[in-house]
């Protein structure tokens, strides 16, 4: 699974530019304002050879007693609890303030891996100007700019060296075992666990009502006509005394690294709830990390004639994106409409998993473009010569041609149709890069 850092500071020190910094992304809000920031935000990174999961947080006091101040702390308290490493972020500029002690005292008693980082330092004397942040007994200073983007790279080599982290050989291996990793993923209270119970029996739930931390992943082995699966729980279960009142058990980061980890996901609705913003969120990160999908709408039994309407119209509105995924409605606790499931989640995986040749492909191809050619942009039209397969898990068709920039969306998802047709890819993205041949003599007079 992904390690997590959790970015952690006072208000205002740039942990949000940080966090844009390693996701390469604009998802957090950033301005020269104290306490933008208030709650959890999660997001993918890569640097060298480290793939993370990083979170930002808001602008951390450890002893706020009451006021957003004390719930925004509670969010960093949760945060530094699922994080494999913390980076406790500093303003050079500023210097070192009461604040930056009382969250160096608590990170300290933790005993949680933390860096620190100096941030805002272009320009600056490491040795000279740095020197006062060593009173806070947290070890090195790495001096960074997470606007100018200097020393990111040397903070993440220093984040991630002590944690021994796996290599990329081992989930390769994993892959070709034959066993089907299936997350069961979604909000709080949809009936996950009610789900696994109705799969495993009760006399094999006792695994998941014993206490463990927020970073353990519960995969329970299971066998079901012949095939072996690993089923991946994201249910947030927490060690007695280790955690605060008052946060929830459910923990985000539980589910991203579930979904990293798996072939398939079941993504988990709750008819009587709806399709909410988390269930979208999640969604949305299984289309991002390429994964196989089956929808299942739980508590179908509990909702009449009229809100099986207003679900159904949430689902093609606000999960439109997923469109290719089965869709299923069914009742955990009374074991209704379960079976189907299996089916759906086997195609997932057989679709995700598919070789195309390239004849097969190239003929699709050019049959699509004889069917459809690409608008014309300019004094130019895109020519569409070839394709042959980039990958599976998810699958991706790569094609190459002259001028393929100009290819719009709407032609793309044009293609995607007729490759998804010819392959029968159900319950899985399909990725479509576009290769543009260069002119040798371009660069020639």
């Amino acid at each position: 699974m992904k390690p997590v850092m959790a970015l952690v500071g006072r208000p205002n020190v740039g942990k949000s530019t940080l966090f844009n910094r390693l996701t390469k992304s604009r998802d957090a809000i950033v301005a020269d304002y104290a306490g933008l920031t208030r709650d959890r935000h999660y997001g993918n990174a890569r640097h060298g050879r480290y793939e993370f999961i990083v979170i930002d947080t808001g602008g951390f006091e450890p002893t706020a007693e009451s006021g957003i101040y004390k719930e925004m702390a509670k969010q960093t308290q949760q945060a530094v609890a699922e994080a494999d490493v913390v980076v406790f972020v500093v303003d050079a500029r500023a210097g070192l303030s009461a604040q930056d002690h009382d969250i160096a005292n608590y990170l300290r008693r933790l005993g949680k891996p933390t860096v620190l980082a100096a941030n805002k330092a272009e320009g600056m004397l490491e040795g000279v100007q740095l020197a006062e942040f060593y009173e806070l007994g947290l070890g090195e200073i790495h001096a960074v700019s997470a606007a100018h983007g200097q020393g990111i790279r040397s903070l993440v080599d220093a984040a991630f060296e002590p944690l021994n982290l796996p290599e990329e050989d081992d989930a390769a291996e994993e892959q070709q075992s034959g066993i089907i990793k299936l997350a069961v993923a979604g909000r709080p209270n949809v009936g996950k666990s009610t789900l696994i119970n109705a799969w495993l029996g009760e006399e094999r739930l006792v695994a998941f009502d014993l206490p463990g931390t927020t970073r353990d992943a519960i995969s329970v082995p299971f066998e079901r006509n012949g095939q072996k699966f690993e089923l991946i729980d994201t249910a947030g279960l927490r060690r007695k005394g280790k955690v605060f009142e008052a946060i929830e058990k459910f923990s985000v980061v539980k589910t991203l690294q579930a979904i990293e980890s798996a072939n398939v996901v079941l993504l988990l609705l709750d008819a009587t709830q709806g399709v909410t913003d988390q269930d979208a969120h999640i969604a949305g990160y299984i289309l991002e990390s390429g994964r196989a999908v089956v929808l299942a709408i739980n508590k179908w039994d509990a909702v009449d004639d009229y809100n099986r309407e207003l679900v159904r119209r949430q689902i093609e509105q606000r999960l439109a994106f997923l469109k290719f995924a089965e869709l299923h409605y069914i009742s955990a606790k009374k074991r209704q409409g379960l079976g189907p499931l299996w089916a759906s989640i086997a195609q997932a995986h057989k679709a995700a998993m598919t070789k195309m040749t390239t004849p097969v492909l190239t003929r699709l191809l050019l049959e699509a473009v004889q069917f459809q050619s690409p608008k014309r942009a300019g004094m130019f039209r895109p020519k569409l010569r070839y394709a042959h397969q980039g990958g599976m898990n998810p699958p991706v068709i790569v094609v190459h041609g002259n001028s393929l920039e100009h290819v719009t969306d709407a032609y793309k998802r044009f293609l995607e149709g007729r490759f998804r047709k010819e392959f029968n890819l159900v319950g899985t993205p399909l990725r479509i890069e576009l290769r543009t041949s260069k002119n040798p003599y371009a660069d020639k007079e």
